[in-house]
């Protein structure tokens, strides 16, 4: 009897790290048959994150071109997916997140009748256009998905709230928390030469990272100006700023912030390196979703550059305060934080164990194979 068949799907580089506990759990789980697909949304950087946690695609539609819009991402998408689903006939296909990549896998599996389980749902701003357009992606996959894997209860009770059955939604922990967990194990020294002469320098490491598309334009540039006042007004402090490669970021980072003193404006960093910049930072500020769930790991403060956030649990905690990317509140929120002169003590992860991926793996395989679960659901978040 043939084995039932399970199909991950990558887009992106956060999607890559995110999935990889799945990938991984599913390799340890031989009842299923289980394959990687890669869109290509994200190219060189998936396959960074896949040579770093030891998995292989067996399809890549490599949909990624020069100046492509959402609309060309959607097009490719669902004719390369139709293709793949079509090819192996999965009995569940597997997305994360809220990226193009993801929206348009689930309409291709509901237009081919599959089934389809969405890692990370049930997160909500409430905002319809912030993040833009990753709020909407993320609700309208959460409606086409028969597996709901929320990260988090308050999670679940968002897609319980929008009339989602409850035995369609499984609370697991975010599946970022499982691969730091890897990636701390593993010991990997620095490679970024700038970084680890930062973390050398004796200088308290201040981590930036911005990109998303609603700062575009004078919010970012509003943000950029109140790094530059932070570095001027703290002499002891090194600013490490990975840029992201889109020009709206690019052009106004380095009319901004290049060559000013206690910034440095590098290359986006490989995933070990960013969990080690995390770690040993005295205060994050980011419009990231991913970093907001990886620094409470390390006690690390973070001030979300966003009005709203989808990861509220960070803020209930404690760990994480909203700013937005208005220049005084980001200056009296870190300087708050500066002026405490060291981090608050450890709490446990709000957003999860080490163990999600564990738990996706073993529902599916329970669902489709008819043997009884060997985990529970995350009881904590």
């Amino acid at each position: 009897m043939p084995r039932p068949r399970v199909l991950t799907v990558i887009g992106t580089r956060p999607e890559a790290i995110k999935m990889a506990p799945v990938v991984r759990a599913f390799d340890l789980r031989p009842e299923v048959d289980h394959r990687v697909a890669l869109t290509g949304q994200h190219t060189d950087l998936v396959d960074r994150i896949m040579e770093a946690f030891g998995f292989e695609a067996s399809y890549d539609l490599a949909l990624m071109k020069p100046g492509q819009t959402l609309y060309d991402i959607g097009r490719a998408c669902l004719e390369g997916m139709r293709d793949v689903l079509r090819d192996f006939r999965p009995d569940v296909t597997l997305v994360q997140g809220d990226t193009a990549t993801v929206f348009f896998t689930g309409l291709t599996s509901f237009f081919e009748k599959g089934r389809l389980g969405h890692v990370e749902a049930g997160l909500r701003s409430h905002e319809k256009w912030s993040p833009f357009p990753e709020e909407m992606l993320r609700r309208m996959v959460d409606t086409l998905s028969d597996y709901c894997f929320a990260p988090t209860r308050r999670a679940a009770e968002n897609l319980k709230g929008e009339g989602m059955p409850a035995s369609a939604i499984f609370v697991t922990g975010n599946t970022v928390v499982d691969a730091l967990h890897q990636v701390s194990a593993a010991e990997v020294p620095v490679q970024d030469p700038t970084l680890a002469e930062a973390l050398s320098s004796g200088r308290r490491l201040v981590l930036l990272t911005a990109h998303r598309r609603e700062s575009f334009g004078t919010p970012i540039r509003d943000l950029f100006g109140a790094v530059k006042e932070l570095a001027t007004r703290y002499d002891d402090i090194q600013v490490l700023y990975p840029v992201h490669p889109n020009p709206q970021v690019r052009g106004p980072a380095e009319e901004i912030l290049a060559g000013q003193k206690g910034i440095q404006l590098i290359q986006p960093l490989s995933y070990t390196d960013l969990i080690h910049a995390l770690g040993n930072a005295a205060l994050v500020l980011t419009d990231s979703g991913g970093i907001q769930e990886e620094a409470p790991t390390f006690g690390t403060p973070v001030l979300v550059l966003r009005e709203v956030t989808e990861r509220p649990e960070g803020v209930d905690a404690g760990v994480a305060t909203l700013v937005g990317t208005d220049p005084d509140r980001i200056l009296s929120a870190a300087g708050t934080i500066l002026a405490s002169g060291g981090k608050p003590e450890e709490a446990p992860n709000p957003y999860g164990d080490g163990l999600a991926g564990s738990r996706i793996a073993d529902i599916v395989v329970a669902d489709l194979t008819g043997e009884p679960r060997v985990t529970q659901d995350w009881d904590a978040g």
